[in-house]
């Protein structure tokens, strides 16, 4: 039997890894369907397709997400970035589909959400798995082939705020980099304890603290919650970078947080990809 001090050592450890863990039981949204031989344009306001990636080397689910109501075709991408343990599906649990929507309706310009599966901060640790290779020589293909443009701003939550603000320094030409409790690490022994990077010169390479003059300030907007364990690695991000948007407000590292800042997130990446 646990004892309460092992409980809450759980717990800690849980709220650590980055992202809450999928839900038990069908994953959200559409089944999914093969990738197709020949795409066309987007019919329905969410789509899930099983892609192969070269890249990854493995099959991964493309989440396609567009306003209801609003023709897919030629529509701006912004990236959506998952956390450690979620996958491109989280989105759909998240709300992401009916915010976009009420976003438009409001007057947000329509934009399209493109999520992939990633892993392991969306960064090559010296295995055949690379999701930066496959954001970057691949999606813009699966992309085209439905008629969308190509992404010209990324969003990631927690491990996924890392992967965005790394694909963010070798596209400077996004037009909105947008961080939910982006998971950075101040030192490589946080780093480490992790348990992903492949050594200390793999994360240095990787961490975008250690890399802030190849971020933009004027199209990044950094949100975190003041109890979340990450709220000091943002605060160093805003300081080194002074991005066009930081928030931090009440909230942890979860699901309730990042529900409550979507909506502004969705609109800040709207108004910029207008």
């Amino acid at each position: 039997m646990l004892s309460r001090r092992g409980l809450l050592a759980g717990s800690a450890l849980a709220l650590l890894a980055g992202c809450s863990s999928p839900p038990a039981g069908p994953p959200p949204g559409p089944p999914a369907v093969p990738e197709p031989a020949h795409p066309s344009a987007l019919r329905d306001p969410v789509t899930v397709q099983r892609m192969h990636s070269a890249a990854r080397g493995t099959d991964v689910d493309l989440v396609l997400i567009t306003p209801e109501g609003v023709p897919a075709a030629g529509l701006p991408v912004c990236l959506a970035l998952h956390g450690r343990g979620a996958q491109a599906r989280t989105f759909l649990s998240l709300g992401v589909p009916a915010l976009l929507t009420a976003a438009v309706r409001a007057g947000t310009p329509p934009f399209a959400i493109a999520a992939i599966d990633g892993d392991h901060y969306w960064v090559n640790v010296g295995s055949d798995d690379d999701p930066q290779r496959m954001l970057t020589d691949e999606v813009p293909g699966w992309l085209a082939s439905r008629d969308l443009r190509p992404a010209s701003a990324v969003f990631g939550i927690s491990m996924g705020g890392f992967g965005a603000l790394r694909f963010a320094r070798t596209h400077p030409d996004l037009k909105a980099v947008a961080t939910a409790s982006a998971a950075l690490f101040v030192s490589w022994p946080d780093a480490r304890s992790r348990k992903v990077f492949a050594d200390e010169s793999n994360w240095r390479d990787a961490e975008p603290l250690l890399h802030p003059a190849e971020l933009h300030p004027g199209a990044l907007g950094v949100w975190c919650g003041e109890s979340d364990p990450f709220l000091g690695a943002d605060r160093r991000l805003v300081k080194a970078v002074s991005p066009v948007v930081s928030r931090f407000s009440p909230g942890g590292h979860d699901d309730e947080y990042w529900r409550g800042v979507l909506p502004e997130i969705v609109m800040f990446v709207g108004e910029r990809l207008s």
